[in-house]
């Protein structure tokens, strides 16, 4: 799953309503739970008491944060294409968010990313929408949905 390559804007904007392609697999463990429940102060038991987890959770052990999900986009987007000529990424915002399945602790997620559009801001900025869908191996329902939007600067 090699990251796509495009020299610049207007070689990506070509394939505005096309799959970008697939992140790799990342496997979301209870490490990495913890640490974003110490990190937001959300140390919710259905997150981190593995024992209470198995033993009440609909899901029958922890599950990573929504949130946590979501912020791994920038990342797992990130793995899926690249720009030439960009000197600047910044998040500027979501236009659509759905948590459809929970992540389960020890599960593999990955990201499929569809450009949607890209808006011409001027002096080099570039506003680009994707479609992000956050996959979670051999679950029949995506982890969540983002319509996501990055502020490209050249």
């Amino acid at each position: 799953m090699a990251a796509r390559f495009f020299d610049n804007i207007a070689a990506l904007a070509e394939q505005i309503g096309q799959p970008l392609g697939h992140s790799a697999w990342m496997t979301i463990d209870q490490a990495r739970i913890t640490a974003f429940a110490n990190a937001t102060d959300d140390r919710q038991w259905i997150h981190v008491d593995e024992a209470r987890a198995r033993a009440e959770s609909p899901f029958g052990a922890p599950v990573a944060h929504g949130f946590l999900t979501l912020s791994l986009l920038p990342r797992l987007t990130g793995e899926v294409f690249h720009v030439a000529g960009i000197t600047t990424r910044i998040n500027y915002g979501l236009d659509r968010l759905r948590f459809i399945a929970p992540v389960v602790v020890d599960s593999r997620v990955s990201a499929a990313v569809t450009l949607s559009a890209i808006d011409d801001r001027g002096d080099g900025r570039y506003l680009v929408r994707t479609a992000v869908t956050v996959e979670i191996e051999g679950g029949d329902k995506p982890a969540l949905l983002a319509d996501s939007l990055t502020l490209y600067i050249e």
